[in-house]
């Protein structure tokens, strides 16, 4: 099947569900695509216990696609550009300590709570599964899907300071999820005599290097953008920055990421935007940018909602994920515990902070992209059964309640 096929059903799909949703359901955007695609996927498994042509054939297009490459290599830099470009820099300024630690320590805290709790679970449940496969799976689900976090949080009203933890924390810790996950892969993988050293040089060349690359073409944007007065050409040049920084961090092993929020960041501050933007061009390049992200949000979350077809439901495994979605959400509040209480007495938090960054931090796309580059040696079917109970769980049941947390919580602090 060829790509302008695929780009063709997933996005005449979303355009069916996006339909559906704002017509009858009223839901989230990419919540309402989510349960949409999901009820549709199961009524085909339904017909497909009389006549699976249907079946087949889903099960035939999700295997022609590489989740993992779309996501990574195309997608995300594109996402995280425009969740960046809309983010309070001023703010994320303020907050940039806080945020700092919970990218870094919580997200590494998160790995080692999550992999050793749910070592000794899948061990109750008469599954054997290695210790260190248990830790990469703690790697894969402890970062905080920036693009889930962004598309639901808009909604929700949350206070702006706490709006920015937790949307700056999301935007960062993919990129530190992302090294630990590949360094204990790698050790999975017998590289056994990886070093401390080993691991602060990917860490610096990949996540400084793609903090460094992204202000770099950050500057570069807002230089060409200052000395003319063309709202089409700034929005290509937009475009560019995004595509052509992507190519160049692939190219030279650097976070590409990481890259597009320092350089989203750096192009959508206040001052950059009053002294490189006419109105024209300020509202054209928003407008582009959030159409861009609503666009690839709703064939994202129909591929997550698909993605189902191609998992083995087996009983252990449903039962294990069912239990890990509890576990997930206590390794993160533990993770978030002492990191809050140090800042919250140096910086202003609103009250039950720890609640709703908890609650907040959906999981998405990323975690289910990493499960997939698991080996079979490594419980591949196992971990993304669980992956995937996760994430479904958070978006739908975490997305749709966030918001009325923060409503209801906010009202009992007053």
């Amino acid at each position: 099947m060829d790509y302008y096929t695929i780009v063709t059903v997933l996005i005449v799909l979303s355009a069916i569900f996006g339909y559906i949703n704002e017509r009858f359901l009223k839901l989230p955007i990419t919540i309402g695509l989510m349960v949409l695609t999901i009820i549709f996927t199961l009524i085909i498994i339904a017909i497909g216990q009389f006549d699976n042509t249907l079946l087949l054939q889903e099960k035939a297009f999700i295997e022609n696609i590489d989740f993992k490459t779309v996501l990574f290599d195309i997608m995300l830099s594109f996402l995280l550009f425009a969740g960046a470009l809309h983010t309070n820099f001023e703010q994320l300024k303020i907050q940039r300590w806080p945020v700092l630690v919970f990218a870094t320590l919580g997200v590494l805290a998160s790995t080692f709570l999550v992999g050793i709790i749910m070592f000794y679970v899948i061990m109750l449940l008469g599954l054997q599964v290695d210790f260190l496969y248990c830790l990469l799976f703690g790697a894969l689900i402890s970062p905080t899907d920036p693009i889930a976090v962004l598309g639901i949080l808009k909604q929700a009203n949350a206070p702006k300071k706490l709006e920015t933890k937790i949307v700056g924390e999301s935007l960062f810790n993919d990129g530190v999820g992302v090294v630990v996950f590949l360094t204990i892969l790698k050790i999975a993988e017998g590289g056994s005599d990886i070093t401390f050293a080993h691991v602060a040089e990917m860490f610096a060349v990949e996540v400084l290097g793609g903090i460094v690359l992204g202000l770099i073409l950050g500057w570069i944007t807002y230089k060409l953008m200052k000395s003319i007065d063309d709202y089409e050409v700034e929005v290509i040049i937009t475009i560019a920055v995004v595509m052509g920084g992507t190519l160049l961090a692939q190219k030279f092993h650097l976070s590409a990421p990481l890259a597009m929020v320092a350089c989203g960041l750096l192009v959508g501050n206040d001052k950059v935007r009053n002294a490189a933007m006419s109105k024209i061009t300020e509202t054209y390049v928003d407008k582009f940018w959030e159409l861009i992200d609503v666009l690839l949000n709703t064939i994202l979350f129909v591929l997550i909602g698909m993605e189902m077809l191609i998992l083995t439901f087996e009983g252990s495994y449903i039962l294990a994920g069912v239990l890990a979605v509890p576990i997930v959400l206590s390794c993160r509040y533990a993770s978030l515990w002492l990191p809050i209480k140090f800042f919250s007495k140096r910086l202003d938090f609103v009250p039950n902070t720890n609640l709703i960054m908890t609650w907040g931090g959906l999981r998405g796309g990323i975690s289910i992209a990493l499960a997939l580059t698991l080996t079979q040696e490594m419980h591949r079917e196992l971990f993304l059964v669980i992956t995937y109970i996760i994430v479904v769980f958070s978006i739908i049941g975490q997305g749709l309640t966030v918001g009325p947390l923060i409503k209801r919580l906010a009202k009992n602090a007053d």
